[in-house]
């Protein structure tokens, strides 16, 4: 079954109460069973399983190629939901260009238990095989990565893994299984912010994992998030698969729009450098159109004018939005240094776009006038 076909289809069937067509959602969070506890219908408490989580994991895996998947409340829960499966005393490689709460996971929580990272430049596979250790245990990949859509090659950065004896986890977001599979070139888990594109409409929160394999690590994550509570509520599950269904004709639109507007801006004079693995320049390019369907609505602009010139330009838009967040209908834009916290890692001169699906010509116009 073909990806257009497959997003529609999987975890969708009809009703076999009803027969109704759209997937029901399930609200109770409590399930009846007989008097020694016997599960009737599969079910006990909707913190361990619920039908509508099972339906959205059922579509996750599916899109992905991978065994099983585990959905989470936020992205960030579905990140941690990873990590704390790993051994003290672990070491981690991540990208040098990466989302900030990955960041802040290793800073803040993680090394109490001695778990530790290294960030590298996950496109030089030289530093990368510098920065293993005898301890390595995971490598966390980002592609591409959030903000400057840095581009690794997951099937290169697989066999150094394997290689290792280390796992390798693929933070899909930015492209989703829409234009590029990383279980299918070797990858062991992906990630996802399921907020983002899947959702779609900027209005429901959620995180997921999809694993290759239901291995050892999948059960201890199950078991983690049945007993931590860190799930989904029906509901968001519900709406972030009513999203799944539309995915590949929203991203097919996002991608056309960021591909012109990345063109567009790359020949403007107030332009320092446009951050899009869709043009030749991008030093990612070759890779991307390896491992890619399409290059994503996510691109980055630096201004040559510095942090100033950046504020100015987000402070004229009217169509695109300052906003955080990314992969809704709307166009969203966010000078990512000053959301970043105090400790900024992101160039002062960046804005981040987030392109939605408003009519191009609108797009380019109100960035014409906001550059003026």
């Amino acid at each position: 079954m073909r990806f257009e076909t497959l997003a529609i289809h999987a975890g969708a069937e009809a009703d076999a109460e009803t027969g109704a067509v759209a997937p029901p959602l399930h609200m109770s969070t409590t399930f009846q069973h007989g008097p020694a506890g016997e599960r009737r219908a599969g079910y006990e408490y909707q913190r361990e399983a619920n039908p509508t989580q099972d339906r959205l994991e059922t579509c996750l895996a599916a899109l992905e190629g991978g065994e099983r998947a585990l959905v989470y409340a936020s992205g960030m829960a579905a990140m941690q939901g990873y990590l704390e499966c790993l051994a003290n005393g672990s070491h981690v490689l991540i990208p040098n260009d990466c989302y900030t709460g990955l960041r802040a996971l290793f800073h803040e929580f993680l090394p109490h238990r001695g778990i530790t990272a290294t960030a590298v430049d996950m496109s030089d596979l030289l530093e990368v095989r510098a920065a293993l250790r005898p301890e390595t245990a995971l490598i966390w990949a980002e592609t591409p990565s959030n903000p400057l859509l840095a581009v690794a090659d997951i099937a290169a950065l697989a066999e150094i893994a394997k290689a290792h004896g280390a796992r390798l986890v693929c933070d899909n977001t930015f492209a989703t299984p829409a234009l590029q599979q990383p279980l299918a070139l070797g990858a062991d888990a992906v990630m996802h912010s399921t907020t983002k594109y899947f959702g779609g409409h900027s209005d429901v929160m959620g995180g997921a994992l999809v694993f290759a394999q239901a291995d050892s690590v999948y059960e201890q994550a199950a078991h983690r998030r049945h007993i931590t509570g860190s799930i989904a509520s029906p509901f968001n599950s519900w709406l972030i698969l009513r999203g799944a269904r539309s995915l590949p004709a929203r991203m097919a639109w996002h991608c056309r729009n960021a591909q012109l507007i990345a063109e567009f801006l790359s020949s403007h004079p107030a332009i320092e450098s446009v951050n899009y693995p869709g043009l030749p320049t991008h030093p990612g390019h070759a890779i991307a159109r390896k491992q890619m369907r399409d290059f994503g609505g996510m691109l980055s602009i630096q201004f040559t004018g510095g942090r100033e010139a950046a504020l100015r330009f987000a402070s004229r838009v009217k169509v695109f939005t300052n906003a955080t967040s990314l992969g809704g209908v709307e166009s969203l834009i966010e000078h990512r240094a000053s959301t970043e916290g105090a400790n900024p890692v992101s160039p002062q001169n960046l804005i981040r776009m987030s392109v939605g699906l408003e009519h191009l010509d609108d797009l380019i116009d109100d960035l014409k006038q906001a550059l003026l």
